[in-house]
Formats: C-alpha cells, structure tokens, sequence
C-alpha cells in the first residue's frame, strides 16, 4: 500500500503495432483491432488519465481500440451520478429486490431481457484462454534488479543535492521491485482481448428534474454521511434501522435512488442482503476469507452464462484478470475512507456471495470493471441492481471528494444494438476519440446512426490539447536506467524503434508520458 508522499512511478511495457483478432460482438474473425500495454504498476491519476483517452484494462494488460479501423467502434462512456434519475425500469429492478428481501417474493416472467444482467463491463474480460495459451516467459529478476539499480543511483544523487528533498521527491525502489517481482510478461507479447457481449434493450429518455429537486437530493445525501452507523466502507446494508435514512419523499416528490434502494424492510423480512466493499489484496483478511467462495461464484457464473469450459475459468484465470491489478493502492488525506485502487464489491445473501463487482476507485470516478454473479439469482436482474448501487455509490464518495463525481460504464457500442444498453443510464456522455473531450450522449446518437465511427467534437479546429507535443521529454528506463526518450534514441538505430515509442506517446498523451516510466530492452 502506497502512501500519498511515497508514489513510485507507474511503469508500462508497450506492444508496437496494432493487431487484428477476432470481434466478440460481430463475430468478424478478423476485424476488431486495438492497441495495448503490460502494466506493471499505475498509479491512480496515470489510469485515470488513460481511462480519459480511451484506454480500458483486463487485469494488468491496458488496450486502447483503433476506433476508425476496428468493426465494432468502443466509445467511453461515463454517467453523471448527481443528477441521474431512476427510470420506471430502474424502478422495477429496485422494488423486486426489496420485495423478495421483504416476502420472499419471486417475481414472475422471463428477466433474461434486462440491460446489464450478464456483465458490467462486457468489452474488459477478455478471451481467458487465448491469453493464458501464449507463452510468456521473460527474465523479471533482471528486470527488477535493473530498475532498482537505476532507481537507487538516482536516490543517491538526490540525496547529495539535497536532503531535505531527497526523502520527498526519491522513488522508492523497494516498491517497484516488489510490482516487477509479480511473476508477469515481459518483452514483446501479443495480447488479444476478445470482448462477450452482454443483453441488450432499447434507450431510454432521460427523466426531467428540476433544481429544487436535485438541491433535495444533494441535502438527503449529506444527512446520510453525517449519520456513519451501520456503515461499511460507504455502504449501507439493506435492512437496517429506518432511523438511518431520510424521512420518505412526498406523493408528489419522485423518490430518490437512494430511497429506492435503501427502503426500510421489516423485522421479520425473508432475507438479508449486505454489501461489503473489499480491497483487491491478498494481505486483507477479508478478501483473503472470501476468496474461495468468491472463486466458486466466479466459476459458476463462467460456465453458466458464457458457457466457459472449466479448463478456461480456473483459479489462474480467476487471479489475472480480476485479483491482480496494476493500481496502486493510494490513501490520499483529501480522498475517500476507503482510498483509491481495485475493489470488490461483494452482494452477501443470507450469509453467502451471490454476485460479486470488480470497480477501481479513482480520482475523479468509480470505474467499473466487471461482473459476476450466481445465476440462480438471475431472477434479481443483478446486473442492473449493482450498476444502481454502483452509482448511489459514486454519488456517496462525492459527498466527501468532491471532484469524484463520475461513474464510469467501460464502453459503448452503438454498432451492436446488445450493447446499447449503457445509454440508459443518463445522463451520459461519450468520449471523442479524436479530441478526448466528453459529449452529452443525446448530440452523439444521430451521428451514431449514421455513421459507426463518428468524431463527436462539432468543432473543426479542435485539436487533441493533451496530446504527445514534445515526445524527448517522454521517460524510459533502458540498460538499469531511466532517462528521457531524447536521450535514449541517441543510441538506437533502429528505426522501428522510434516508430513504436513515438506511436506510444501519441496514445497516451504527453502528461501520461512524461510521468510514466516505459521499458525498453
């Protein structure tokens, strides 16, 4: 766990060159194409940063897709908590789960057709067995050895310049032997991530709201994080004392998100549900504990849902892509109790997990990653159950860091009418992926229909302004040290070489590149 003053540098392996693999929602054998990096470490804001430019990440490997070359264009999206609105099918979802907690009750009919019920973040997962088939071998010890070599050199002439700065401003070498000892890739790998689809539903429109109402809310929200009892690391579990929560919203006042979800149920209701919020590390008791049952559920839902064979959920699988995660774990005085980095958000039953959410924690959103749950319980819609949470979630986070105010969904593809589902969660926006500015998702959907790869920026003179504008200044670590990229390319000859670390610097951007460290052997 990283202290706010002792972050050490988020380092990235980059995979030059684009790659062509198949699409897992057209089902194209050859027409999905992206970008990717090995990420050894990131620190929350350089994620944050790539989230913001179009990246995702599948466990440690971090992809970008080529958005005007690939079949299925995958746009960003992200979702304005304080002022989302349930709709009447949001609704429905809320009241069978308070009705089935309260009564036992089993709502009837076909739920196979709710948004969101297979996966939160469809495009992320991955195709587990292609990935895990690769042979990938590399010399970590070295490389580890190397960079704390380099790292220490440079503590120590900081530490001549000056003491007092040295202990601030030197990178801890410790830390990242540890990130670099973690037994993953090196050198040049191709990784394919082929996305599942998930199911799909029509838009929605967005409900009215009126500023008195959102003031309501915003006064609601506040009582409850005044009031911690019963609180687990910013969750409330269902059935506690009607004493925690606001009075009720009037007849003629639209119940609130969090009246729906936290509606009081009875002393003597037919079941229990708990959300635990869990830190993604193995040296925590807790999501050590629950691991086993955890990588039960994760199984069942594999075989069930994706009709995975067992050899391609197992407990390897399980780890890479949705235990280990390249963030760092960062506790900022200004930011949430909980910190930032990866999470599970663990949905207990009477005592057993039913459904599990992967989210990281980051500066200015809770990004969600995946999801999984017991299909047994499909009849709960929980894929639409926890989005909802996910968001009252968000918006609970919000109260004490203010500039964490986003939940973002993964990716929205407009080309795949399953995948349209994210829209109804507004309101919305869509990142440009020409200039990476965000745009309300109602002025994106006509151009969408028109067109499967759209600029969104109306604007013709606008320009990416976090772009690469001066790439010698982008830092690599070579040969047990880091330097900047215009030192580095004095000794290559190769010109490939120039091509792929240029092409990086242009994917990431230059903030990315400056703080980031990119290896090179």
């Amino acid at each position: 766990m990283a202290s706010w003053n002792a972050l050490s540098p988020s380092i990235v392996e980059y995979f030059e060159g684009e790659d062509f693999y198949r699409c897992g929602y057209c089902k194209n054998e050859s027409g999905s194409r992206s970008n990717g990096m090995w990420a050894h470490s990131l620190t929350v804001q350089d994620y944050q940063d790539l989230i913001d430019r179009g990246w995702r990440r599948s466990g440690k490997y971090v992809y970008k897709p080529v958005m005007n070359q690939t079949c299925c264009p995958q746009y960003t999206i992200r979702c304005r908590p304080l002022q989302f609105q349930p709709s009447k099918s949001h609704k429905k979802v809320l009241k069978k789960m308070l009705k089935f907690l309260a009564k036992g009750e089993i709502s009837k009919g076909n739920c196979g057709d709710e948004p969101m019920d297979s996966t939160v973040e469809d495009a992320v997962a991955g195709d587990f067995a292609l990935i895990n088939k690769l042979d990938i071998k590399c010399d970590l010890k070295t490389l580890s050895d190397d960079l704390k070599e380099s790292l220490e050199n440079e503590e120590m002439k900081k530490e001549k310049n000056s003491k007092k700065e040295g202990s601030n401003e030197s990178i801890h070498s410790q830390a990242i032997e540890e990130k670099l000892g973690s037994g993953e890739p090196s050198h040049s790998i191709k990784v394919h991530t082929v996305p599942k689809p998930g199911k799909g539903a029509d838009l929605s429109k967005p409900p009215c709201r009126k500023a008195k109402e959102i003031r309501k809310e915003r006064k609601r929200l506040k009582l409850m994080q005044q009031n911690p009892a019963g609180e687990h690391e910013g969750f409330q579990a269902q059935g506690q004392p009607p004493s925690l929560f606001p009075p009720k919203a009037k007849s003629n006042q639209p119940k609130s998100l969090e009246d729906l979800i936290f509606e009081s149920l009875p002393e003597n209701a037919s079941h229990k549900l708990e959300v635990r919020l869990v830190p993604v590390s193995f040296e925590d008791p807790e999501f050590k504990s629950s691991f086993s049952q955890s990588f039960s559920l994760y199984v069942k839902y594999q075989m069930a849902i994706h009709q995975d064979p067992p050899d391609e959920c197992g407990k390897t699988e399980f780890t890479r892509f949705l235990c280990n995660s390249p963030l760092e774990a960062e506790y900022p005085p200004n930011g949430p109790e909980c910190g930032y980095g990866s999470f599970h958000q663990q949905y207990w039953l009477d005592g057993k997990i039913i459904a599990v959410g992967v989210i990281d924690i980051l500066p200015y959103c809770v990004s969600s990653v995946y999801l999984y749950y017991d299909p047994d319980y499909s009849f709960l819609s929980l894929g639409v159950y926890s989005a909802l949470r996910e968001i009252a979630f968000t918006r609970q986070l919000q109260e004490k860091t203010s500039q964490l105010c986003y939940y973002y969904m993964g990716f929205y593809i407009h080309s795949c009418p399953k995948m349209k589902y994210k829209g109804q969660y507004r309101p919305s926006d869509l990142l440009c992926p020409e200039t990476y500015v965000w745009i309300p998702i109602e002025q994106c959907l006509p151009s969408l229909e028109n067109s499967k790869y759209c600029r969104f920026n109306q604007d013709p003179e606008a320009v990416d302004e976090g772009r690469s504008k001066e790439p010698d200044r982008l830092q690599v670590f070579h040969k047990k040290a880091i330097m900047p990229y215009g030192v580095y390319k004095k000794s290559q000859k190769d010109p490939s070489e120039e091509a792929a670390v240029l092409q990086y610097a242009s994917l990431v951007g230059q903030a990315c590149a400056e703080r980031m460290l990119l290896f090179r052997s």
